[in-house]
């Protein structure tokens, strides 16, 4: 018999070993429709392609001979401790993975003591969350034609008692991922053969779809048409509602709103860094949103060195797109990031098994950064800088 590597193919979250686990285990656990949706990318899918390469360009080059033994992964984001450098990012429509999928994040970034950032588009009301959950709350926003929308969620938030707002402004012209979009015949509507692979999957038909009713865009909809609430095929529906001019104007107009920690998410050159810092902003997310909307972008981790050495003492500086391994958090971090946002890597964790499922994903990326940070000689994250990585 040839001996042949393969995965763990189980349900047993302690035998994921990797966000690779995660994954495989979440592509059997959900229709092929709303995996796709979380895992596709826009078009071609070379952005996409290329957040995964920019981490491999990238080599680690350690110290030796230190005492690591006290290592720990503890940092400051916005001037409180965090037990590591990471944020859980904002991506909407969770509860088609999960019944109350963002909730079930929410605990998990909690219990691990990192913050959780809940989306416009959510399928769990912002207060909820906030009554609910114990720990750090960003609030991401989406600024729609009708600013009423964004007035009330900002409202809302402040009056819930959000730590940060962070204004997404990367997706008001809509990317067309092509292979999600293959599934529906129209807007919202899976096509005949997605609607029979449910029944290849009764767990999740019973759990996400008929024991609470469909999934809903929460936070949006008393403002919404009927019918445009509803999660199952989002992606379908929100462009035109997203299609509105936005400028710098909102985010002057955002910062007399918002009274805490405001971020500007879509950040990728020195000049927008630079406005962002004389606008009021306290940081920014450096994305090309995940590879899901201009295909072709450069990276976060492209653009990360030049602005760190212009911004990094001015702005927080957030980093995600394609993180899958504790190396790739150390890589992001020796470059200037501040601490790095996960979005696919935990939604495969909630896929896969729920609030567990989440917080497994968490453990093995922290676990990874201890590894490298004891391999790579070096005590905290603090200690970490553009020394110990070369770009080959």
């Amino acid at each position: 018999m040839t001996w042949r590597r393969r995965r763990y193919h189980g349900r047993d979250l302690s035998r994921a070993l990797s966000i690779e686990d995660l994954r495989q285990m979440a592509m059997r656990r959900v229709p092929n429709f709303v995996f796709e949706y979380v895992e596709g990318g826009a078009e071609d899918e070379q952005a996409l392609k290329h957040n995964r390469e920019g981490f491999s360009a990238l080599r680690l080059a350690p110290r030796t001979l230190v005492d690591t033994s006290g290592r720990h992964m503890r940092t400051t984001i916005f001037g409180r401790e965090s037990a590591s450098p990471l944020v859980i990012a904002p991506t909407g429509g969770n509860g088609i993975l999960q019944a109350r999928g963002d909730l079930q994040l929410a605990h998990a970034a909690g219990q691990a003591g990192i913050p959780f950032t809940l989306s416009t588009v959510s399928t769990v009301p912002l207060e909820q969350v906030a009554r609910e959950v114990t720990g750090r709350h960003w609030m991401q926003l989406y600024v729609m034609e009708n600013r009423k929308v964004a007035e009330d969620i900002v409202t809302r938030a402040d009056a819930a008692g959000y730590e940060a707002l962070v204004f997404t402004t990367d997706a008001n012209v809509f990317g067309l991922r092509e292979w999600d979009r293959r599934n529906y015949a129209a807007p919202g509507r899976p096509t005949w053969r997605n609607l029979l692979g449910m029944l290849g999957h009764p767990r999740w038909t019973w759990e996400v779809m008929l024991r609470n009713g469909i999934p809903q865009f929460e936070n949006l909809k008393n403002f919404l048409p009927p019918g445009a609430a509803n999660a199952v095929g989002g992606s379908t529906i929100l462009p035109k509602l997203f299609n509105t001019p936005i400028s710098w104007a909102d985010v002057q107009w955002l910062r007399r709103l918002w009274p805490r920690k405001l971020l500007i998410k879509g950040v990728l050159n020195v000049a927008d860094a630079e406005r962002a810092a004389a606008a009021g902003c306290d940081g920014i997310v450096l994305t090309n949103h995940g590879g899901r909307q201009m295909d072709h972008c450069v990276s976060a981790l492209d653009m990360l060195p030049e602005i760190s050495a212009r911004m990094g003492s001015q702005l927080t500086l957030v980093v995600d797109g394609g993180f899958r391994r504790g190396t790739d958090v150390v890589k992001a971090l020796c470059l200037g990031a501040d601490c790095v946002m996960l979005g696919r890597a935990t939604l495969y964790g909630l896929g896969a098994g729920g609030q567990a499922g989440v917080t497994r994903a968490l453990e093995i990326l922290t676990g990874e950064i201890d590894r490298c940070l004891g391999h790579m000689g070096v005590n905290s994250v603090a200690e970490l800088n553009p020394g110990l990585v070369r770009r080959v």
